[in-house]
Formats: C-alpha cells, structure tokens, sequence
C-alpha cells in the first residue's frame, strides 16, 4: 500500500521501528528518573528487547554527520528534515552551520516546519519567510508544509484523537529526520524528538490548537486556562504517533544536547539563559528510548536544578509514559558512545 492510500484508512498497520517500553515508568518516577538501562552490553534471555540510542559529547558537524549515518538505513527518497527555527535572533538555535553540514549530506531533503498558534514571529507564512532569513536557513530550501493548507492524519490507538490535522506539504515526503533542539519547554516540561514533530507538524491554526486542547478562534487570554500537565502531553503523544505511523520505519531521530534553557526556541531572545552544561548528541530509530536517554542524561548532571525543575512542575515527564502506553518505543535502550 502506498503512502498515498495511507490516508484513506486508519486501519492500516504500519511496521514501527521498536516494540513497546518494559519498565514500569510510573513507579519509577514516584520518585525520579532512574538511568539503570544505559549501557546494556547484551540482553539476556528473559530481560526482552531494547533499542540502541548512538551518544557523542562531542557537538560539531563531523559528529552529527556521523551519529546520523548510524541511523539512517530506512532513509530514501524525498527527505524532510524537521527541525525548529525558533523565533528571530533566538539565541539557543542550533547552529546554522552544524545543520547545513548534514543538510548537504541528504540528498533530496528540506528543512519542514509549520507556522505557530501564538503571534509571533512566525505566525503568518509571510512572517515566518522573514524570520527564516533572520536566522540564517537560507542554506537550502525551507517548506512551510501548512502554508497552503492542511491534510488529517489518523492517530491509531489514539483515547483522545481519531485524527490529528498536519500541514498539508507532510504528505510530499518519503522520510523524516526528526533534529532536535533538546531544551525545557513552557507548557511540555521539555522539547524532546516528540515534541518536535507533535507540535511542530501539526498546522497552525487547527493541529496546534486540537494538541493544545483548545478552540482556533477561542484561544484562553491566559495561559493557565489552557489544558496542561496529563493531558497536554498524551495530546502530545498522539499528534507525534500519527506522523510516526505515517512515516512507518522511514523516520529516525537525532537530539542536540546545548544550550538548553529552561525555555523553548519560540521564547526568542526572552529565553532564560542555560545553565546546565552542554551534554552531547544522541541519536536513535526509536522516538521513545531517544527521548528517555535525554531525560536521564540531564538527570545525571550535578548542575540541573532548573531543567529538572521545570520538567516536573509541568508534569512532562508523562510524555515518556504517554509514549510507552501507545507502543511508540522502548523505555529500555544500549547508550552506545561514539568517539
């Protein structure tokens, strides 16, 4: 079945890239994070599946080239690379040049984005084409995929949402590269691969409000009347699981450890400034187990008092558990180092 009739039914069983998590998360985060599935060297009988998570600290374009060459197998055609622009002048943005170096090692691929809910910089698509040059993406093409409209896509297995809508330019698209700025968030706790493609695929005016949980032409003058903690991250989750369906095994992912501020990319120049140290990249086939061994190297860090805080006091981490509970990944994952 092509991607094409994919559309048509939600019915239709994609091969995912990993099995569903095998530690109970919940109990575990009673009281924190913990790391002990970092560094499996084999899996003994009994002890089940895990996913292989590559981990470089060194950040600079020869290391991303080579993490994303351990990962990319299932990748062809025409490739999106879904990645977050952030707000003019943001000072976190993952370095132009560092993408650019990758970008030119993808053939057929262009950075995707969506234009945003909130009133800023890139809530038109004129207005987004600006801070796009601001910013420097100027390197390659850039598609703002719900510029000229939108598509559905179903979320299977989904308890709040049957289908998430998406900007309309996903479905040109053979494959996926998730890049991802890894840093705290406002509402989500954290911006993880998940959040990337759970908010940042969604359209601006109809998938981001359906992921925020309110109304287009309704929007809450306060932040603290929008659905958060639980619910916004299963909201998240689901909106994520549909363009990982979507994609079936042709997606993979790569998180940058740098610069992560308690604040997301859309904070702009008002973003806090970090202080926890720069960690490294990771990257993975599997969206849950890149996302919880980013969560447990933060944990692992002696400075983290501000990220971890405000991972918890948003509730975010319930988007590892909300992941897990639709079978998007495996919580249990090798941390290979790459010199």
């Amino acid at each position: 079945m092509k991607r094409r009739e994919f559309l048509k039914t939600a019915g239709f069983a994609v091969a995912g890239a990993a099995v569903g998590g095998l530690l109970d998360l919940d109990k575990a985060f009673a009281q924190a994070p913990v790391i002990g599935s970092t560094k499996i060297v084999k899996t003994a009988p009994g002890e089940g599946s895990h996913a292989k998570v590559y981990f470089t600290k060194k950040i600079d374009a020869q290391h991303l080239i080579k993490l994303y060459e351990m990962i990319n197998e299932s990748i062809y055609g025409k490739v999106a690379i879904k990645l977050h622009t952030g707000e003019k002048h943001g000072p976190n943005i993952l370095p132009r040049d560092m993408v650019k170096a990758l970008q030119q090692r993808i053939p057929n691929s262009t950075i995707v984005e969506t234009n945003t809910l909130y009133q800023g910089d890139r809530y038109t698509t004129e207005g987004h084409l600006e801070a796009l040059k601001v910013n420097g993406w100027t390197f390659c093409p850039v598609d703002i995929m719900d510029a000229e409209g939108t598509v559905n896509l179903p979320v299977r297995g989904g308890k709040h949402f049957k289908e998430v809508s998406m900007g309309k330019n996903i479905v040109n698209y053979d494959s996926m590269l998730v890049l991802t700025h890894f840093k705290g968030h406002a509402m989500g706790g954290f911006g993880g691969s998940m959040k990337n493609i759970a908010i940042g695929c969604a359209d601006g005016r109809i998938g981001k409000a359906q992921v925020h949980g309110v109304e287009p032409d309704k929007l809450p003058d306060d932040w603290n009347a929008w659905p958060s903690k639980e619910r916004l991250m299963e909201n998240m989750a689901e909106s994520a699981k549909a363009t990982i369906d979507f994609f079936g095994k042709h997606i993979v992912f790569i998180n940058v450890l740098r610069r992560m501020s308690v604040d997301c990319d859309c904070a702009g120049t008002s973003a806090a400034e970090p202080t926890i140290p720069d960690i490294g990249i990771l990257a993975s086939t599997d969206i849950l187990a890149i996302d919880q061994a980013s969560v447990d190297l933060v944990y692992a860090q002696t400075s983290n008092h501000d990220l971890v805080e405000r991972m918890e006091s948003r509730h975010g981490l319930h988007q590892l558990t909300a992941m897990r509970e639709l079978k998007m990944g495996n919580d249990k994952y090798e941390l290979i180092e790459v010199d």
